[in-house]
This record gives C-alpha cells, sequence and structure tokens, in this order.
C-alpha cells in the first residue's frame, strides 16, 4: 500500500497578503486550490490515505487529508522536520511526498508509484524555460542537479555558477519506502539537533548522496507543473 503525504507546515511569507489568513495551499491555479488538485492527482492514482502536515492556520486545512500531523514547531524548523511529523507512515509505508505549493498532473505520481526505488524523485528537464520566466537570472534560484546516465542524482541542492551544472530542476515530489526513510534517518543522526531543525529536502538528498549507502531515481516529467513561491507566479502561470 502507498500513501500519501501533503507538506503544508509553512506559511509561505513571500506570498506577502496572500498568506495572512491562510496558508499557501490555498492559493488556486486553474480554478482550484493547489492542495485540492494534490489530493485529486493522489486520488487518480488510487491513493485514497492521504496525510497533511500542518503548522501555519491548521484548523483551515486540516480536514483535507485523511490524517493531520501536526509540527508544532512549524515557524522554527523546515521541510525535514515537517516531513519527520509523519515518521508512523513513512517507517511502515512506501510514501509519495509534495510539497504542498506545487502544481503538477497525475503522471508525475504515477511515475512514482512505478518505481521501485527506496528513494525516487521527480525533475523538470526543461527547467530553464519556466526559470528564465520566473527570474531575471535564473542562477538566482535554481540548485545544481547533476545525474549520472543511469538516471542517479550525483549532486542536488548546492550553488549553481553555470546552467551546465544542471540537468534539471527538483520539482518538490518525491517517494521514500521505509527502508529509504530509514537510510534518511540514519544519515540525519550524524548532524546536531540545530541542523536537522533547518535541513531542507535537498540538502537531505545531498547528505545521502554522500554517504554513498543508497542510489537515488531522478524520473523526468514533461506535463504541466509550477510552484507558487510569491505572488508574481500566479502571474507566470496565468492566473
Amino acid at each position: 500500500m502507498t500513501k500519501g503525504i501533503i507538506l503544508a507546515a509553512g506559511r509561505g511569507s513571500r506570498m506577502g497578503k496572500l498568506t495572512d489568513y491562510q496558508p499557501k495551499c490555498l492559493t488556486k491555479i486553474n480554478g482550484k486550490t493547489l492542495i485540492e488538485g494534490q489530493i485529486e492527482n493522489f486520488k487518480k492514482c488510487g491513493i485514497d490515505d492521504i496525510a497533511v502536515v500542518t503548522g501555519y492556520k491548521r484548523e483551515v486545512i486540516c480536514a483535507f487529508g485523511t490524517q493531520e500531523f501536526y509540527n508544532r514547531n512549524w515557524s522554527e524548523t523546515q521541510m525535514v522536520s515537517s516531513l519527520e511529523c509523519a515518521s508512523a507512515w513513512l517507517e511502515n509505508f512506501r510514501c509519495v511526498v509534495t510539497y504542498s505549493d506545487i502544481f503538477f498532473s497525475s503522471s508525475a505520481i504515477k511515475s512514482l508509484l512505478e518505481s521501485k526505488n527506496n528513494i525516487a524523485i521527480t525533475y523538470d528537464p526543461n527547467w530553464l524555460d519556466i526559470w528564465s520566466r520566473r527570474f531575471g537570472d535564473p542562477l538566482e534560484d535554481a540548485e545544481s542537479f547533476r545525474l549520472s546516465p543511469e538516471g542517479e542524482i550525483m549532486e542536488i541542492g548546492l550553488k549553481a555558477n553555470t546552467t551546465e551544472e544542471i540537468n534539471g530542476q527538483f520539482m518538490g515530489l518525491l517517494a521514500f519506502s521505509p527502508i529509504g526513510w530509514d537510510i534518511a534517518n540514519k544519515v540525519r543522526g550524524q548532524n546536531d539537533s540545530s541542523t536537522n531543525r533547518q535541513q531542507d529536502m535537498t540538502s537531505l538528498l545531498q547528505q545521502i548522496i554522500l554517504a554513498d549507502i543508497t542510489q537515488i531515481k531522478a524520473l523526468p516529467y514533461n506535463g504541466d507543473w509550477g510552484e507558487v513561491d510569491t505572488a508574481d507566479d500566479l502571474l507566470i502561470y496565468g492566473q
């Protein structure tokens, strides 16, 4: 059985007034909220058990999933700490995990379901087009992303100086098997508590790569998708 986890604990402060009264995942794209679109895509792929990791304004989103995991330290921690709140699922089931501020089609989830790797992610190989529209200089925000010929991640999440260092961009959608999650916990056990509280997802993936315990599979996704970080992003996506 595979379960879905939506990471929706943060406020999304870069959205300005748009998140004064609601989390970013309630922003509408193509007539529906981001979280509604994600749940719809999970269900299209046969994933009916969907947890929402909440934090900011939990009361307005806690009922969207079949399970709520609350990150009471949401204002002081980063994405991986939020994911740890769902450890009860991650330790026992394969889980597809998504950031709550992205939209995508169900085919992205389907590719993760078909993967047998302990850790797999989706990425956009055509990243430069959308990053060029979102940023005056695409390298302002883009992170390094280097792949092996077999499609496994060799480097992710570091500062990139040229576009040649970037074979794609991580979308914020990934999957862990229980073994994969155990590996993540083992490498985090090498960190101090402060580092773990502030660790983002790509730095965790990079730490796993450096530990050389397992390979992380990168699955190309060529469908419609986007990340909503600022109000200007809504203009980019035609809202």
